[in-house]
């Protein structure tokens, strides 16, 4: 039998006739591009080496000026020049995660070979939207949803990567809310006049509403919002001391609401909230969810890399009975962004993403035995990343274990600073996390409350704008808080008390009349706190 194909490779574009050069990769730019890789690369190792703080220090105007002044519009300087010209602009100003002074949120050290897989799949360049545009990519990307599946508890689970836990739990919300609209829509067929079932639709989505907490993530009250539910969709359920979601509140809760003519979408519980670090009882809120066939979500965004930490994994105990599970591996996986997952405990809660396309995934080809596998299907994006080779390459390289091992080293280390910071009279702190958060604040003996609650901001803003630390802030039940986020396994208790030495010096300067700052009109914030001396602190900029 004669093949259809010719035994003679079709040969390449000759180099000669390249119209692009050394611009855009392939084959006869392979060289240049190696040679470029290796600048890059040993720029950026030379900086990991030589930074010696988290921020650059530069204030926001002269970096706003520096941007401006870069011509975008004219002819192109070469490759070379423009990425020395970007270390000079972006790496020498970065923010940067790895730094033990970096304290402030959920950023990462991200693991070498995860970085170094970042690189492979930036030069190929494969899109994981269908089968023919990745090939082993769809299936290395589905083996990795399958293997996380099974550690949280879903055994004939599915999953798909997304950009981050904003769009995961967007995506389960936007799937729990198409399974209640079957749901109901189906008690009324044969009731409604013909054309009434859009307008059934808009009825049922007036009544739908999220349980969850007031300490869940922002993105589940802007989930509500883009998928049109009332304003008052979202409700929040009474919590314990503690932070975490009372089982007892929410069963009463959803009596109250099933009551009064609404109808319960989803409860939405958090395995690690992101400000107190705590996880809600997830087999207690699994237990109301079941007995009322009501979705349950957990939000495990910061959390969830707890079900590889061999000390911890039983605070997510519950997780497996939920239905829906938000996973960012770019966070407590040591991954570089992106790398989230959204998993599902049914493969079919899937459906409503589902939209065939005939230039894409058509529905004829869908149906054949040769159906390819396109992740599409279950995708709200089309075009997307292989994000996931990060995670692979990290798995191959290090282990599951030694990752886990690494989260219990920076949960250690939260617990050893709060601890640190009970025994000094010039700091409160509130709560105790679960996971890797400190609330914290500098209070005198001799400060009055409202004095407390105004250092806050300004402390925060003086170590930023100076570059010698990063720590974030936050408020609880209108009190405000500094925070710090570990997530550095290399960060030592000595580390972060050279912090805690700057937030009480920063303190007592500003007490004192000193740190000022120079500000524009529009900027400037004054006080008078301490010796009756006014100062000035910026307001705004980087966050």
């Amino acid at each position: 039998m004669t093949s259809l194909l010719s035994d003679t490779p079709t040969p390449l574009t000759d180099a000669a006739s390249v119209r692009t050069g050394d611009a855009l990769l392939g084959a006869h730019s392979a060289d240049a591009y190696a040679e470029l890789m290796h600048e890059v690369v040993d720029a950026l190792a030379q900086r990991f080496t030589d930074v010696d703080a988290p921020t650059s220090a530069n204030d926001r105007t002269s970096l706003e000026a520096r941007v401006a002044g870069f011509d975008l519009d004219g002819q192109g300087i070469g490759n070379l020049a423009a990425l020395r010209e970007a270390d000079d602009l972006y790496a020498r100003n970065a923010v940067w995660f790895h730094h033990p002074s970096y304290v402030a949120h959920l950023n990462c050290p991200v693991a070498v070979p995860a970085v170094a897989a970042e690189a492979m799949l930036a030069a190929i360049n494969t899109s994981v939207d269908t089968y023919d545009q990745s090939e082993v990519a769809t299936l290395m990307e589905r083996r990795l949803v399958q293997w996380a599946s099974r550690h949280v508890g879903f055994d004939s689970g599915d999953g798909i990567f997304t950009s981050g836990g904003t769009q995961s739990n967007l995506q389960a919300l936007f799937l729990a809310r198409e399974n209640v609209l079957r749901d109901q829509q189906a008690q009324t067929v044969g009731k409604a006049e013909a054309g009434r079932g859009e307008a059934s639709r808009r009825e049922i989505m007036s009544r739908l509403r999220i349980l969850t907490t007031s300490q869940t993530h922002f993105s589940i009250s802007r989930a509500a919002h883009l998928l049109g539910l009332d304003a008052e969709a979202v409700v929040c359920v009474d919590t314990d001391a503690a932070g975490r979601m009372d089982a007892e509140a929410l069963a009463e809760l959803m009596r109250d609401i099933n009551d009064t003519g609404g109808i319960v979408m989803a409860v939405v519980a958090t395995a690690g909230t992101t400000d107190l670090g705590v996880i809600d009882p997830l087999a207690a809120i699994a237990e109301i969810c079941e007995n009322a066939n009501v979705w349950m979500h957990v939000d495990a965004a910061y959390g969830g890399g707890l079900l590889w930490a061999p000390r911890r994994k039983h605070l997510l105990a519950g997780i497996g009975r939920a239905t829906s599970v938000t996973i960012d591996f770019h966070k407590t996986f040591f991954q570089p962004v992106s790398s989230s997952a959204l998993l599902v405990r049914d493969i079919r809660l899937f459906d409503p993403t589902l939209h065939h396309n005939d230039y894409l995934n058509p529905e004829a080809e869908a149906l054949s035995a040769e159906a390819e596998p396109n992740q599409v299907d279950k995708s709200l994006q089309t075009t997307r990343r292989f994000d996931a080779l990060k995670l692979w390459t990290t798995l191959r390289a290090r282990g599951a274990g030694e990752i886990g091992d690494l989260l219990d080293v920076v949960c250690d280390l939260a617990a050893e600073v709060r601890e640190l910071l009970e025994d000094q009279p010039d700091f409160e702190v509130l709560g105790a996390s679960d996971l890797s958060t400190v609330l914290f604040r500098f209070s005198p003996v001799a400060a009055d409350t409202s004095t407390a609650d105004e250092l806050v901001p300004m402390i925060r803003r003086v170590l930023f704008r100076s570059g010698r630390a990063a720590i974030a802030r936050t408020t609880i039940d209108g009190t405000p808080w500094l925070k710090l986020t570990l997530l550095n396994p290399d960060t030592t208790v000595a580390d972060i008390t050279a912090v805690l030495d700057l937030v009480r010096a920063t303190g007592h300067g500003i007490l004192a009349g000193r740190h000022l700052e120079s500000t524009t009109p529009d900027q400037e914030q004054k006080s008078t706190l301490g010796q009756g001396q006014t100062f000035t602190t910026i307001e705004g900029g980087a966050a």
